[in-house]
């Protein structure tokens, strides 16, 4: 039980089901939105469906090897940023974590072929054997570099909203002339609000990288990494961060305005009420942060609004 339990904690199984609420909710919720007619939506959804399943038991096996290739990298700097969290030579050996990083890796690029294969489209598993690259290389080299590390998961966490967007049908190929020939669906909508969620998801997921790497400088600095905070010092990260949050909330509130003009006022009030304004209390508790405790509890409530976020994508289920 307690190795069972263990392995939950290495995989990082909240962040996995942060991966598929988006998933599910963005294709059952956004997806069926920008379809012309009920028919059509009837007849493509039920084909896809369990091509889906497989699509995000995919994301989710690739992503949970990137979890325990980074933990058995960062065995040591974790002994000193959250030693009692560490699960690998503790209680899942090293070579069983390798292991189940290849295993796991393995399985999410089967699965990734399988419905690249089905769906003729090629962009879905080439992307994935990407991912699983980059998240090695993030483990040994670019989580140690200047931004580098943090724009990778930032990348990665948009693609989680990316890949169902090729997924369905639609390719970047079609956007200059928004080609609505061969689709049931609007191609133009769904770029637009594939744009909006992917985005806004690299922008959150990259304020809580550099807020980590704020938490983390201790154990990051012992063992050279060249992390925004240790190479520009704090107060450089805290005004980066602001900036970000600042560009996100003035988008977000631009998005409400013309949602509110568009009688979408429930949705307005929502984005509003849960994520314009937890983000500014952030700002404010970004101005005052300056330990460890502090930025830990600053990323536990990014990790909310992102929540917040995907859950908004309801709204255009139900048209509020």
């Amino acid at each position: 039980m307690k190795l069972i339990a263990a392995f939950f904690k290495l995989i990082r199984w909240p962040n996995l089901f942060f991966i598929i609420l988006t998933q599910f909710v963005f294709y059952f919720a956004i997806v069926p939105s920008v379809y012309f007619s009920e028919a059509s939506l009837n007849f493509d959804i039920t084909q896809l469906n369990l091509r889906f399943y497989l699509l995000v038991f995919s994301s989710v096996a690739i992503a949970a090897a990137g979890y325990i290739i980074n933990d058995y990298f960062d065995l040591q700097i974790d002994g000193i940023n959250k030693p009692d969290k560490i699960v690998v030579d503790v209680i899942i050996k090293r070579r069983a974590a390798i292991i189940w990083h290849f295993a796991l890796s393995f399985l999410g690029i089967v699965g990734s072929f399988i419905v690249s294969y089905k769906s003729k489209n090629w962009v879905i598993v080439l992307a994935n054997v990407l991912c699983v690259i980059l998240l090695w290389f993030y483990s040994t080299h670019f989580k140690k570099k200047l931004l580098i590390g943090n724009i990778v998961i930032s990348a990665l966490t948009a693609w989680v909203i990316l890949v169902i967007y090729f997924y369905v049908g639609a390719n970047l190929f079609l956007i200059k002339g928004w080609d609505f020939s061969s689709h049931p669906f609007n191609v133009k909508l769904l770029y637009k609000l594939t744009t909006l969620y992917a985005g806004f998801a690299f922008n959150i997921s990259l304020i809580r990288e550099i807020v980590k790497d704020m938490e983390d400088m201790q154990g990051d600095a012992n063992y050279n990494c060249k992390t925004m905070p240790i190479v520009l010092g704090l107060p450089v990260a805290k005004m980066f961060v602001a900036v970000w949050i600042f560009f996100c909330v003035a988008v977000l509130l631009i998005i409400d305005v013309y949602a509110w003009q568009s009688g979408l006022r429930v949705s307005a009030l929502y984005s509003v009420a849960c994520i314009v304004v937890p983000l500014v209390i952030i700002l404010k508790k970004m101005n005052t942060a300056n330990e460890k405790k502090s930025f830990h509890q600053i990323s536990n409530a990014l990790k909310w609004v992102m929540l917040m976020g995907i859950l908004s994508m309801l709204f255009f289920k139900f048209h509020i």
